[in-house]
């Protein structure tokens, strides 16, 4: 299985705290072309990002934030 970020949901999220993608990068303790890769579903967020990510947004719960999809089936 993998985890992806919901990125519409994280982008309004920001967006109410009158905050930048920068700042969440800082918060998440990642580069911003990391967070870029994220937001693009690109990357898949590692369970401490994924911690990180909730302790910046503690009014969301998990399935605010993520989508759980399985994996390609060979």
């Amino acid at each position: 299985m993998k985890v992806f970020l919901k990125t519409k949901n994280i982008r309004l999220r920001l967006i109410r705290k009158n905050r930048s993608q920068n700042w969440l990068a800082d918060q998440l303790k990642v580069s911003c072309g990391y967070l870029s890769q994220l937001m693009d579903g690109g990357r898949n967020p590692s369970p401490e990002v994924r911690r990180r990510l909730m302790d910046a947004f503690p009014e969301c719960d998990f399935d605010h934030l993520f989508i759980i999809t399985e994996k390609d089936k060979d």
